[in-house]
């Protein structure tokens, strides 16, 4: 039987960070050789301090043929935008 692993997109949160990035994808059997794994390709240099490791299959992502309908809305509510406000004089430094 010859399988292929599936794949695992790999995040990573540096030192600095608070947030965990996307850095890649890799072929493992399990998440646990995915974390090994992850952890030798993707933080060699000890810039992480935190590793995710999330099955391909598991993610569900937005289609870019939709994006009018899923991010143009919010442009009609101008209110949400800091530039509807007039900011008095002495605050207009800001």
């Amino acid at each position: 039987m010859n399988k292929e692993w599936p794949i695992w997109e790999v995040f990573v949160r540096s030192k600095q960070g608070l947030d965990h990035k996307h850095c890649g994808s890799l072929h493992a059997p399990d998440a646990g050789a995915a974390l090994r794994m992850a952890r030798d390709v993707y933080t060699r240099r000890q810039e992480g301090v935190s590793i995710w490791v999330v099955p391909s299959a598991a993610i569900t992502a937005s289609d870019p043929a939709d994006k009018g309908e899923l991010f143009e809305p919010a442009a009609d509510k101008i209110y949400r935008h800091p530039t509807f406000f007039v900011l008095p004089d002495e605050i207009n430094h800001m």
